[in-house]
């Protein structure tokens, strides 16, 4: 191996002899991976295939050691990093050119106890990964909707999954985490120790240090009462001014998930999915009003276990698409706002594209903006414009199509923005508004 060209966290060249690289190599129990070695063009890739970023060398540990190691290193030789959890995030933070991959992606040790209802885990579990161990409890915690997802860094960024209204955000039910500082510092955070590392790893980002272990609050969650509808276009805008009406009063138990696509035979459609986290009778009641709605020309209604609820939209973000999507928050969804998302939906380029509609309310709303590092505590809609494809040279007309859609719908969207949501040319502006009322202090921190 010859000596390795790298790139410093200001941009400059920075070379880094055989001999530490090798040495470097020697004192990680996980595996240390270069250019053109074995793992090395899998370990780069992320679920976006848009990001094509080839970094110099991926570091994939084996526990918080490794991690404390890693960082010294790239303290010492002033490298470029970034952290991979999960790999989703589609902006592609999970890897850097030139810079050093640390890969967490193997840390997947779990302990729960199911009679304190809490669990440790390590950052490269999957979401899957987690409700399996939990659900062999009976328990979960609030996390994303895709199962393919790495709860790390959803979690660092807020985490808004379906059981927000019952139990808040993937971040409220932090209890304390493990993260090493960039000065190479392994430290305990949580309300009593370390509490503002703690306040800024709960909606934050990855940006103060690399968490190695949470431990979450857990909570009773069972079989699910569920509906899943289709309706042709015709009855979209219908759909989406009841749904709008309907969440300004159901119960915190209620969680509702609204899109604007295509179906599998290529029309243009609007789906609603719905369930109930609580008691069979209770749900079915909740939820009559959306299974009496409309003309379906798709329904399945029943109760279903929280594992089949979590990985249902796994098939439409499959790893190896290209995707590119811009969000913001609606707390008004206006009958002028939907008849702009009916209008941009008509001209997606991608029959895979969607706009998806995620209810936050309930618990997740009732927390102070301050609270937390997630700021953007109200009753409001998430409103993601997705766009994916296959074929890259189908990129322009994607990206294109998702710009003016969020353009046409800026005049709709509140301020803020969710961080898990930002794209790779999120800009200054879209960062602050990430952060809303907390940025300054995150900066300070």
């Amino acid at each position: 191996m010859a000596n390795l060209q790298a790139v410093s966290t200001t941009g400059g060249e920075v070379e880094l002899k055989e001999e530490a690289v090798n040495t470097f190599q020697k004192g990680l129990r996980g595996e240390v991976i270069l250019p053109g070695g074995d793992g090395y063009e899998a370990g780069r890739k992320v679920f976006n295939a848009m990001i094509d970023k080839r970094p110099a060398i991926i570091a994939r540990c084996a526990d918080a050691t490794d991690v404390v190691r890693v960082v010294e290193f790239a303290r010492t030789h002033d490298l470029l990093v970034a952290v991979r959890g999960g790999g989703h995030n589609v902006a592609g933070k999970a890897v850097c050119d030139g810079g050093l991959v640390i890969d967490l992606s193997t840390m997947k040790g779990i302990q729960v106890d199911p009679v304190g209802r809490t669990a440790r885990a390590e950052p490269g579990l999957t979401l899957g990964e987690f409700d399996t161990a939990t659900q062999a409890h009976g328990l979960a915690t609030p996390l994303g909707v895709v199962s393919l997802t790495g709860i790390a860094g959803l979690t660092l960024g807020g985490g808004i999954g379906y059981l927000n209204g019952k139990y808040g955000l993937a971040c409220d039910n932090l209890i304390s985490v493990d993260v090493v500082t960039a000065d190479g510092r392994l430290l305990t955070a949580n309300a009593d120790e370390n509490d503002d590392l703690f306040w800024a790893v709960r909606g934050g980002g990855g940006n103060f240090g690399i968490v190695t272990a949470f431990e979450y609050r857990l909570h009773p969650v069972g079989p699910v009462f569920y509906t899943a509808q289709r309706y042709e276009i015709n009855q979209a805008r219908a759909l989406l001014a009841f749904c709008h009406e309907f969440a300004k009063d159901c119960p915190d138990e209620l969680a509702m998930w609204v899109k604007l696509g295509t179906s599998p035979d290529g029309l243009p459609i609007v789906a609603i999915r719905a369930s109930y986290f609580g008691p069979l009778e209770e749900g079915m009641q909740a939820l009559k009003p959306v299974t009496a709605f409309g003309s379906p020309i798709a329904k399945d209604t029943r109760q279903i276990g929280y594992l089949e609820l979590q990985s249902q939209p796994d098939s439409s973000y499959p790893n190896g698409n290209l995707h590119y999507w811009k969000s913001g928050f609606v707390l008004d969804l206006s009958d002028e706002a939907i008849g702009v998302m009916l209008e941009q939906a008509g001209k997606a380029p991608s029959p895979k594209s969607e706009i998806v509609l995620e209810q936050m309310h309930g618990a997740a709303s009732r927390v102070g903006p301050t609270e937390t590092a997630f700021a953007h505590r109200k009753e409001q809609w998430d409103c993601l414009m997705i766009s994916h494809w296959t074929d890259p040279q189908d990129t322009e007309k994607n990206i294109r199509w998702v710009r003016g859609l969020w353009e046409a719908m800026e005049p709709f969207l509140a301020p803020g923005v969710y961080v898990n949501y930002l794209p790779e040319d999120g800009g200054e502006e879209r960062v602050r508004a990430a952060y809303g009322p907390n940025y300054e202090r995150l900066v300070a921190l």
